[in-house]
């Protein structure tokens, strides 16, 4: 069994780390259809929408590779100073508002999980609720063998002692975990596709075509946790591929199910912008709006939130891909979560990765600081649809210094939770957006110019210089008379 943690080092270690890329549809799936615009995807098909498969699918049926993450016994000492990214978003003073405001931090609300299952843990108040599990059914995604989405939930909701600094976003909301993807399942007859999360594993993040999970049983879980009547969807989980123009069933699927869960559901749906791979070239190229790379669900912008990473010093993280979608920014580098091996109580601020000990980092652990605030907004503005909920969190967020107020990096920018529980946005309030006011462009008609003063003063300057010449050529005449 695998066991993780360095002696000697002050901190939790755990297996997990830039979850991002899934496997692809199978071959039966990958119809095409050509889009509209560089990048821009096609209509909805609400025709694609499918079902929610009760909560597990029988398509794919995975076997275990690889045993689940543990915990090294030998290490014990929680890290107790606050991450540096709940200081930068002054997450404690928004918790504090909204307490004051409704006397909790995210009370009531739920938010689903799709990830690789959640495992009970301490410190989330309310425990975690089962939505469903797409890779083992019988463990009804209340096991996270890759050590993600307990991270995630973490950050979401994880209410912690005082005397422990990390803190979730909205602690007193409830997580239900919905199991969609694993790097330690897959087929009966593929190689164990632990993604390189220990040593003695491949190395790197999941290589497509590994593991268990694709867009296709990522669209059935939206479509199930939608019907579970959650607030608020977290994806940690992307799909990358090149941007040739078109977008297959799977895609097609997942776009459908995302519209129903927002515009018919009414739920919050908030996606990792995706992490730069050997497989998931960076957008780079020289017209932004013609991407090489395209990253699922983030392509479907107008229902969803996309979350890229900043790091330390509040710049858009390296591994953060760019895109026209990307709606907002949070921290992804230096995270610290919860432990997410089975019967732990520690935190964690590690991976272990080749062999080798890792910051967690990531757009995985980004976008859970959008859940976690989106739960906080949807809890003090009840009477908000889900896209006047996206709409505060990107208005309140730190615009950078771009047109219109985003980029491509970091979307509208920055999340500042303070602003968006406090702020009064103007599309709510019924105030017209401020329009652009065209000023003139041409200089005015030069004044007619009146030479006469001008002349005047030279005439008389002139006058008086002759008038003062005369009178000391009179005087030298005379003094010089009286010499002689």
């Amino acid at each position: 069994m695998r066991t993780l943690g360095v002696p000697g080092r002050s901190a939790a270690v755990l297996l997990a780390g830039a979850f991002g890329v899934f496997s692809p549809l199978s071959a039966l799936a990958q119809t095409s259809s050509t889009a509209n615009e560089p990048w821009t995807p096609p209509p909805v098909n609400v025709g694609a929408t499918p079902n929610d498969g009760g909560g597990h699918q029988t398509q794919f049926p995975y076997t275990q590779k690889t045993k689940c993450v543990t915990r090294d016994l030998d290490n014990n000492i929680v890290p107790r100073e606050k991450p540096w990214g709940q200081q930068y978003l002054r997450i404690e003073e928004a918790q504090k508002l909204a307490v004051a405001s409704r006397g909790s931090a995210g009370g009531g609300m739920r938010i689903a999980v799709i990830d690789t299952g959640v495992t009970q843990h301490p410190y989330f108040r309310f425990g975690v609720e089962s939505g469903g599990d797409y890779v083992n059914p019988p463990d009804n995604g209340l096991q996270d063998c890759d050590g993600h989405g307990t991270e995630v939930a973490g950050i979401i909701a994880a209410n912690t002692p005082p005397d422990i600094g990390f803190k979730g976003v909205a602690p007193d909301a409830k997580i239900v975990s919905i199991r969609q993807s694993s790097q330690d399942y897959g087929p009966p007859d593929q190689q164990a596709g632990g993604g390189g999360q220990s040593g003695g594993d491949n190395g790197g993040s999941r290589e497509q075509g590994q593991g268990a999970g694709n867009t296709q049983t990522l669209a059935e879980a939206v479509v199930r946790a939608a019907n579970l009547g959650v607030n608020v969807i977290n994806m940690s989980v992307d799909n990358c591929r090149p941007a040739d123009g078109t977008i297959n069933s799977g895609e097609q699927q997942l776009q459908a199910a995302i519209h129903y869960a927002v515009d018919v559901k009414d739920v919050v749906v908030v996606a990792a912008a995706g992490n730069t791979s050997q497989t998931c070239k960076q957008n780079d190229q020289p017209d932004p709006n013609k991407p090489q790379s395209i990253v699922s669900p983030p392509w479907f912008a107008d229902d969803v939130l996309s979350v890229a990473a900043i790091d330390e010093s509040g710049g858009v993280a390296q591994f953060s891909v760019h895109g026209p979608w990307v709606s907002v920014a949070a921290p992804g580098t230096k995270i610290t979560s919860l432990d997410p091996s089975t019967g732990s109580s520690a935190l964690a601020n590690q991976v272990v990765e080749n062999g080798q000990l890792q910051d967690i980092q990531g757009t995985s652990f980004a976008s859970p600081y959008v859940a976690g605030l989106a739960a906080l907004v949807r809890a003090q503005f009840p009477k908000l649809n889900a896209h006047q909920v996206m709409h505060r969190i990107e208005a309140t967020a730190q615009h950078p210094g771009a047109p219109g107020g985003r980029d491509d990096y970091i979307g509208y920018g920055v999340i500042n939770p303070v602003a968006a529980l406090t702020a009064v946005v103007p599309s709510e309030e019924g105030i017209p957006p401020a329009t652009a006011e065209r000023l003139p462009s041409g200089l005015p008609p030069a004044a007619y110019k009146n030479w006469t003063p001008m002349i005047v003063a030279l005439v008389g300057t002139g006058g008086g210089l002759l008038v003062l010449l005369v009178t000391l050529f009179v005087v030298h005449t005379i003094r010089r008379n009286r010499t002689a």
